[in-house]
């Protein structure tokens, strides 16, 4: 009886002692503050909310795109502003680099009437550039020299050549050391020392899309710049003279530009600006002589007055697959005529012979003839492989000097 009353008293007092705070209303509130710190961090974090796609008002939004599209326009607006600033430095910095060693060129002509036999002037502008401290300037052919003439007229040669340095109103003489029409450039000399000759870059190593400025003095404006990009490379451009080969760019080459400087994003000259087209529908096709395939013409220019170039002495045109069975040929250049006294004549070519190959160089048109001769010395040897009456022959030949 006592162990059951025992027993009955003890089982009563833990049920008389069971604590409602402690065994309901704590964990009750402890669910509570869990799920709140659960969902405070999933809203308050970002990249746990962005993934979970949840809106300002707990609505389910597509946070992926939005925040992509917000990132993309932010990104866009910082690479333009970054992008311009960046422009705008290199194009002020290359203008004040280069501008000191360019100048306007002013040349007279006297113009003989063909009727009236009175004789008048004429004036031409253009630019040049410094190529050393000692007063040498590089320019075009064109602009010192003019075979032009007509019906009515007849232009002479340059009666006064005019310089004009950067900042400085002052016209100094300039003499004319050498000109080379086959290129078109010229090189002038000024008397005065201290100038500021201009960097030469390296023609060969530019890129289609790369940065350009174009510097000289359009329609007599002095030192204007102009900017755009390299648009193309090894545009061969025929003219009435020749046929150049030439870099092609965007930035505005106008007149009086001839001479100037085409200038990469270090300052360096890549080129000679020369040519541009000018036809309705026509804008920004611009050309320069590449700065590489000049310095061999000035160092002569200024050495003998001329350029010494090795030379074959035949005229010749070129022979494609089709004309070559119609005559029973084979393709290459036809030797057309042979001067006298030359080297081809020296060697035994003939007439009529079909020049197929030089020093295993593959000949197909008479441009690939011409540029490989030019990239010997005077007194070279070249071994010529040629077709005649049905057999192929190969024979060397010594270049000598063109008179």
């Amino acid at each position: 009886m006592d162990n059951n009353d025992t027993y009955k008293v003890v089982n009563s007092q833990n049920k008389s002692n069971f604590n409602f705070g402690k065994n309901v209303l704590l964990p009750f509130c402890s669910g509570i503050v869990g799920s709140a710190i659960v969902l405070g961090t999933v809203y308050f974090v970002p990249s746990i909310r962005d993934s979970l796609n949840i809106g300002k008002n707990n609505e389910i939004v597509n946070s992926n795109i939005v925040s992509n599209e917000n990132n993309q326009n932010t990104n866009l607006q910082t690479q333009n502003y970054v992008s311009l600033v960046n422009y705008s430095g290199t194009s002020i910095g290359v203008a004040e680099k280069v501008q000191p060693s360019i100048v306007g060129i002013e040349v007279e002509f006297p113009v003989t009437s063909i009727f009236y036999r009175n004789t008048s002037t004429t004036t031409s502008s253009g630019s040049g550039i410094i190529i050393s401290a000692d007063g040498y300037i590089l320019t075009n052919n064109h602009i010192v020299s003019s075979s032009s003439s007509s019906s009515f007229y007849a232009l002479g040669e340059a009666s006064s050549v005019k310089v004009y340095l950067f900042e400085d109103d002052t016209p100094y003489d300039a003499k004319i050391i050498g000109t080379d029409e086959r290129t078109d450039l010229a090189v002038l000399k000024i008397e005065k020392t201290d100038l500021v000759p201009a960097e030469l870059g390296d023609s060969d190593s530019i890129k289609v899309g790369e940065f350009a400025m174009a510097i000289g003095n359009p329609m007599g404006l002095q030192s204007s710049v102009t900017c755009g990009v390299i648009s193309g490379l090894n545009r061969n451009i025929k003219t009435s003279d020749a046929t150049y080969n030439v870099i092609q760019t965007d930035a505005a080459i106008n007149s009086g530009n001839s001479g100037g400087a085409l200038v990469n994003a270090d300052g360096k000259v890549i080129g000679i600006n020369t040519l541009k087209i000018s036809s309705t529908g026509v804008e920004g096709i611009g050309f320069a002589i590449p700065i590489n395939s000049t310095k061999k013409v000035y160092e002569d220019l200024i050495t003998n007055g001329k350029v010494k170039r090795p030379y074959m002495g035949i005229r010749g045109q070129t022979l494609d697959e089709d004309r070559a069975k119609q005559y029973n040929l084979v393709a290459g250049v036809y030797i057309a005529e042979i001067s006298d006294f030359s080297p081809a004549q020296k060697s035994g070519l003939k007439v009529g012979d079909v020049i197929t190959n030089v020093d295993n160089n593959k000949i197909t048109t008479i441009d690939d003839l011409t540029n490989l001769i030019s990239t010997h010395n005077i007194g070279d040897t070249i071994n010529v492989t040629y077709y005649r009456n049905g057999n192929t022959e190969n024979i060397n030949i010594t270049l000598e000097e063109e008179v």
